[in-house]
């Protein structure tokens, strides 16, 4: 089978699948022309169909095919044995009972097909049946079915026909009506969905609150109930700001334990709001308290400045000279023991 070819065969039983509920194995319906056409050709039936159909098939036959098999003229030895390799291959399917075995002539394919298929003539695949036949009346009267697959053979190319035109106005009625209560948002009123009638006698509905009262009747007529009326007018909802969003916090870097001590030091800044708003506490109280913390700021940046600029003078090392004089580190001489005897003298 080309590739093309198989494709559109896929997406048709997708269709059937959607559409008419058909499941795998599907239930193939064998007539006993296409059995001899694929023993003719050499083709083994079953791989042909589930590579037709694409998925795992359960082979049926009906009691009345069988029995056009069995009733088959064969006189020459070759038409025998082709007999009995018709016979093999409709025994190794299904048996489908269709209710005409206790005729003594077996009814024809067309009307043991359609009993089957459409038993109550509905115009409806009720068993999801595909049908594999090469009787073009069969095939034509299959057509008026909805949701009826439809495969034969041609010159060994085995052919599953697309989708009939019942079948396709179903389908789409299907799909305006899923459009239609989506757009509504109703639901389709089931049996199982409405009310059961009370009695005479009962009267609960009194006591019912009026928003109870309207979806019980709103379900029961199968519509969808309404939403109360405000007095005043519908509050907006409010839409988020757009503008720049923060930063992904897990890809930010975690705050270490000496930045949070950082963090929550106080700045110098604050150190001195914190002084000046205690010393306007204590004014309140004693008067002086601000000449006398003033005058204390004062003396502190003038002791500042001074240790700024002069700083601590260093001492100079003085040294000792023979004649007993005593030079510092100016050079400048002091007679020392000499002055200290004529003092002594004097």
């Amino acid at each position: 089978m080309r590739g093309k070819r198989s494709k559109q065969y896929r997406k048709l039983m997708e269709k059937f699948a959607f559409s008419f509920d058909f499941r795998q194995p599907y239930q193939v319906l064998l007539d006993a022309d296409i059995i001899k056409d694929s023993a003719r050709c050499k083709m083994r039936l079953g791989a042909m169909l589930e590579g037709t159909l694409h998925g795992e098939i359960k082979p049926m036959i009906t009691q009345c095919c069988i029995r056009h098999l069995y009733t088959a003229p064969a006189t020459t030895d070759e038409e025998k044995r082709a007999k009995e390799a018709w016979i093999e291959v409709a025994k190794a399917a299904e048996r489908r009972r269709c209710g005409h075995h206790e005729l003594e002539q077996p009814l024809s394919t067309l009307e043991c097909m359609a009993s089957v298929v459409d038993p109550k003539g509905s115009g409806t695949n009720k068993h999801r049946y595909v049908v594999a036949t090469q009787d073009l009346a069969v095939r034509q009267k299959m057509r008026e079915i909805a949701g009826v697959p439809l495969v034969y053979i041609n010159r060994s190319v085995m052919i599953l026909e697309p989708m009939a035109a019942r079948s396709e106005k179903v389908r789409e009625a299907d799909e305006k009506g899923k459009i239609r209560a989506g757009l509504t948002g109703g639901r389709p009123a089931s049996s199982s969905a409405l009310k059961r009638k009370r009695d005479d006698g009962e009267n609960d509905d009194a006591d019912m609150p009026d928003r109870a009262r309207a979806i019980a009747a709103a379900e029961a007529n199968g519509t969808q109930p309404t939403q109360p009326t405000q007095s005043g007018p519908a509050p907006k909802k409010q839409r988020k700001a757009k503008g720049l969003k923060g930063p992904n916090p897990l890809s930010m870097k975690k705050t270490s334990k000496k930045d949070q001590q950082q963090q929550h030091k106080p700045s110098a800044a604050r150190e001195v709001e914190d002084e000046r708003s205690a010393i306007r506490k204590a004014s309140k109280t004693d008067p002086q308290t601000t000449e006398k913390a003033v005058d204390a700021a004062v003396a502190a940046d003038e002791g500042a400045a001074e240790g700024l600029t002069e700083g601590p003078r260093k001492r100079k090392r003085k040294r000792k000279t023979k004649e007993g004089q005593r030079v510092d580190g100016d050079g400048e001489g002091a007679v020392i023991g000499s002055a200290a005897d004529a003092v002594a003298e004097s």
